[in-house]
């Protein structure tokens, strides 16, 4: 089974809204590659409470070292930590989803 990590923007949504786009990019993924995948989980939700942006980054390319695939969500361009993590996997070869939206 593949893992996947999923790369996307999470400034000024909600919990709900993140999880809504982390099931789509579960299914395109499952879609694409033709079987079940394994979520590799960077959604941060218990967090130090006083966790700075470069700690989440940090912690997600921790855990895409370990991923077969990275799935780029809608918005990914216009956030900093998603475009370093773009850069990450382009630089390491892990292979890349990014939806046609």
């Amino acid at each position: 089974m593949k893992k996947l990590f999923i790369s996307q923007p999470m400034k000024d949504k909600t919990n709900d809204e993140i999880e809504r786009e982390r099931e789509r990019a579960i299914r395109e993924a499952t879609e694409y590659i033709g079987e079940p995948v394994e979520i590799i989980d960077s959604f941060f939700k218990d967090a130090p409470h006083d966790a700075k942006p470069l700690w989440f980054l940090a912690e997600s390319i921790r855990l895409m070292a370990d991923a077969d695939l990275v799935y780029f969500a809608k918005g990914w361009k216009d956030a900093r930590g998603c475009m370093i993590e773009r850069e990450c996997a382009v630089q390491y070869g892990v292979p890349i989803l990014e939806p046609d939206y």
